[in-house]
């Protein structure tokens, strides 16, 4: 099924969700990097999602999930068969003796339900105020700052499989590890996940919150397109550390740079291409290699054709 077809039976079900052909992933990724794709749909409602995953199934049309837009590089030439951008948005609370349940669908930014929470007097998610990107992403990747991540929050999470199936699963079955889940290795469309919190000070999560945003200010390079952190962090070392000390910081190909403020990070002088991020990449895995006989690793997600 070409796109066009694929275009055309998509439409004439989508209500509530939003579908475009030929999309500019540029313009849906904090990279601003990539080709476009065949289809992309902003998927609005649970049932319209449904439909699609049928449509894929069917049809063994290959579909990419995305949040956010951070962690991720889309490649030059794009994305062939369908972008699912999951904009899922309810959150609801649960009042125990003790704790509060807050379920969360995978399209709420960390930094808007951080804010809704403080409010709310509600702690344990401080740390997440200032990780770029939505729910789903951060369950993805069991995304974290120092040490504290979200398999530490997490009582379970509910997903779709590739047969347009709702299955619900405990923590213990998410295969949570640094920067890695379940959900990597198995394309589910996660839909919302449920928090375990407590009751805080509001002004006291607010102080929190403030300090961990305080920190990312100060030492990432927030002013300049990036995917977050590049590379992840080594079983016994600082990888940014490493990149330091082999003089990479501000070395640049093409539109790539590794940036003057926090060697872990690559960012987008602003005419970057896919292909200069991933020689890039693979410039500084090699120097870091010679000089310390170290592996490093990517953190962020290559996708796309």
């Amino acid at each position: 099924m070409n796109k066009e077809d694929i275009f055309k039976i998509l439409s004439e079900r989508l209500k509530l969700s939003v579908i475009k052909r030929d999309e500019p992933m540029s313009k849906h990724t904090t990279f601003k990097i990539g080709g476009k794709a065949d289809i992309f749909i902003i998927v609005n409602d649970l049932e319209e999602l449904k439909y699609i995953m049928d449509i894929i199934h069917k049809n063994n049309i290959p579909f990419v999930i995305l949040g956010n837009g951070s962690n991720v590089l889309v490649k030059d030439d794009g994305i062939k068969g369908i972008v699912l951008k999951i904009n899922l948005q309810k959150v609801n609370m649960e009042y125990m003796e003790d704790y509060t349940l807050v379920t969360v669908e995978a399209g709420v930014k960390n930094g808007e339900l951080a804010s809704k929470l403080q409010k709310g007097g509600l702690g344990g998610f401080e740390f997440a105020a200032g990780i770029p990107g939505t729910i789903g992403g951060a369950i993805k990747m069991n995304a974290g700052v120092n040490d504290k991540e979200f398999k530490d929050i997490v009582v379970n999470v509910t997903y779709m499989d590739y047969n347009g199936n709702i299955k619900k699963i405990d923590k213990s079955e998410c295969e949570f590890s640094y920067r890695h889940s379940l959900f990597f290795k198995n394309k589910y469309v996660i839909l919302s996940t449920t928090l375990k919190l407590y009751k805080q000070d509001k002004d006291e999560i607010k102080k929190k919150i403030q300090e961990y945003l305080s920190v990312r200010k100060q030492k990432q390079p927030l002013s300049m397109p990036s995917a977050g952190s590049t590379f992840k962090r080594g079983k016994d070392f600082i990888t940014a550390k490493l990149i330091d000390e082999c003089g990479l910081k501000g070395y640049s190909i093409g539109g790539a740079q590794v940036s003057e403020l926090h060697a872990g990070f690559i960012v987008n002088k602003g005419n970057a291409t896919a292909k200069d991020v991933i020689e890039l990449t693979e410039y500084v895995k090699k120097k870091v290699k010679e000089k310390f006989n170290k592996d490093i690793e990517l953190e962020v997600e290559i996708i796309g054709d």
